[in-house]
Order: structure tokens, then sequence, then C-alpha cells
């Protein structure tokens, strides 16, 4: 009975001397991970808390605490991205304006030095400014379009569309335009109406945002095309051109806020670079998608995607 109760006693002094190890263990190890949370904190570091331990509570914890830094650190590269993309967006508001004012301030400065105007001279003079003041209010009304969309100041209102006539539409306003460039057209659009979830002067505005891109990016390619379609329950409106495309690595970025392809830019025309940031907000008002696909001087393809209505 005695040795029973020495073989007890030692069970339970082992067990405590245990007990006290792990408990030191996690003290240890939760000391650690204050340190190190501290450490990224104050330091704004993008690391994560990488700990070898056997007790589950702290893998555990380790997990989910490794889960809010991942998270913490996303939304401070989106913080960054933001930044820099309002510095850029700015800076590029800024050349676009002074530029146009600019010739605005000197065609005003050369008529008021002319002393003996003449007729044509003046009137040349007076089309210029006009077509550069025309250029100044036009970027000023995208600037805060693209700001009323991305704030949700601007709310669009849906109903069933035809966008068989919306397409027809817009592409006969572009005609003149076409036939004076030399483009070739390729129109695919079905006689029967296809009706969609959308808002008219939405469409429209995409469209001519879409159509406009195609004239002047693509006119090596001297070639547009407008398809629409129907797969399921989504109507598909395709617009495309031959020219020089965009390449894989700019894809992803002509949706941003002043992104204009400075290497594949065509010469004779400046954009402002918000017209497809506009028309991807447009789309995504609509609950629609928008995508592209660019081969160089084969096709160039923008494909938007709405709710088809039976």
């Amino acid at each position: 009975m005695a040795i029973l109760f020495l073989l007890l006693f030692l069970l339970s002094l082992l067990w405590n001397i245990l007990l006290f190890k792990n408990n030191r263990k996690v003290l240890t190890d939760l000391t650690y991970i204050e340190d190190k949370l501290h450490h990224i904190t104050d330091t704004g570091g993008q690391e994560r808390i990488l700990l070898h331990t056997n007790t589950k509570q702290v893998q555990s914890l380790l997990i989910k605490l490794n889960h809010l830094l991942d998270s913490k650190h996303q939304v401070a590269a989106d913080h960054s991205n933001i930044e820099r993309s309002m510095r850029k967006m700015l800076s590029n508001i800024s050349h676009d304006l002074k530029t146009p004012l600019t010739v605005i301030l000197g065609y005003i400065e050369m008529a008021e030095n002319e002393k003996d105007p003449r007729r044509e001279n003046l009137s040349d003079m007076l089309d210029i400014v006009k077509l550069k003041s025309a250029e100044v209010l036009d970027l000023i009304e995208r600037f805060f379009e693209l700001a009323k969309l991305e704030s949700g100041d601007k709310d669009i209102e849906l109903g069933k569309l035809d966008i068989s006539e919306l397409c027809r539409k817009v592409i006969l306003d572009f005609s003149s335009i076409l036939q004076k460039e030399e483009f070739d057209v390729a129109i695919d659009i079905p006689e029967y109406p296809i009706h969609v979830m959308g808002n008219e002067q939405a469409i429209i505005r995409i469209l001519n945002n879409l159509v406009s891109n195609a004239i002047a990016y693509g006119s090596d390619g001297k070639f547009i095309g407008l398809k629409l379609s129907r797969k399921d329950n989504t109507a598909f409106i395709e617009v495309y051109d031959k020219g020089r495309g965009i390449s894989e690595s700019q894809q992803d970025r002509v949706f941003e806020r002043m992104y204009t392809m400075e290497d594949s830019r065509n010469k004779h025309y400046q954009g402002s670079g918000l017209g497809l940031t506009i028309t991807k907000r447009l789309v995504e008002q609509m609950n629609g998608s928008i995508s592209l696909q660019s081969t160089p001087y084969v096709k160039t393809s923008f494909k938007i995607g709405l709710k088809w209505i039976n």
C-alpha cells in the first residue's frame, strides 16, 4: 500500500512539473507574439508571425492573427495604390488643363496685339480658342462625372431597353467620321429587338466612348466592328478594331483613372484617360460586365454584358 501511495505521489508530482513547464512554454510563446505584434505595428512592416509550437490553442491564435495581419497589409497596399493613382490623376489633369488653356491665352494675346486684324485671321483664331475651350470643358465634365459615379452621388435608373436600336443609332452618328477616315465597318446587329435591363443615356455614353476609342486608337487598322449577340441570360455588345492593340501588360490597367497607354497612344489623339474608367463604372452600375481581349493588328475587342430580358 505504501508503494502504491508513493507511485501516486510521484505521478502527481510529475504531472505538476509537466504542467508547469507547459505553462511556462505557453507564456514564453505569448510574450514572443506580443513583442512581434508591437514590432510590426511600430515599424509598419509587412511580415507575419512565425512560431513553432505544439500547443493547439497557440497555433489557432497564430492562424487568426496572421489572417488579420494579411488583411491589414492588403488594406495598406490598396491605400498606397489609391494615393499613387490620385497623385497621377491630379498631375495628368493639371497637364491636360494647362495645355489647351495656354493655347487659348496665346491666341487671345495675339488677337489683342494685332494692329490691323483681318477678319479671316481673327475667325481662325476664334475657332481654335473655341475648340480648346471645349476640350477644357469636356475634361472638367468627365472628371466630375467620374467623381459622382465613384462617390455614389449619381444614381442610374434602370429599365427595359432595346439595345438593337441604340446600337444602330450610335454607329449611325459616327458614319460621317468613319467615311471621312476611310474605315471599313462591320455591323452585326439582329433585325429583331434585344431587350436588356439598363439605362439609355448610360448605354449611349458607353458606346460613344468605345467607338471613339476604336477610331482613335485603332486608326492603323482602318477597321471598326460592332456586334450584338445573346447567350443564355446575357446580351453582349462588342466593339472591336484591327489597330495596334493593347499589350497584355497594359490590359489590366486600361480601366484605371487617367491611364492613357502612353507608348501606344495615337499621336494625333490625346485622350484624358477618363473615358474607359467612366465606361466601367457605368457598366457596373447597371450590374453588367466589361472585358477586353487584344491581339495587335488582328482584333482588339471590348465586350459589354448586360442582363437580357425575355
